[in-house]
């Protein structure tokens, strides 16, 4: 059973950097202190794009995808 814990402003910025320097840029980061690994997760894949937006053309869902990219590289500053 996963608990969520709520961060501190400070100490998320000091991870984003940690992770950032790890080329870690998913918002979705789980780290494994017992084996020592962190997993990074795509919140939504290109299926997940194709699956809730319909029938796209690949090269449409190429371009929604970067778009997704691009908005969450955005949260991050």
């Amino acid at each position: 059973m996963a608990i969520s814990k709520k961060l501190d402003h400070e100490t998320a910025n000091q991870l984003r950097k940690i992770f950032s320097k790890l080329n870690l840029n998913s918002r979705k980061i789980t780290v494994d202190l017992y084996n020592e690994t962190i997993e990074s997760e795509d919140e939504y894949t290109v299926d997940d794009i194709l699956e809730s937006a319909g029938i796209l053309t690949p090269e449409e869902a190429r371009k929604l995808e970067a778009m997704v990219h691009q908005m969450r590289e955005s949260d991050w500053e």
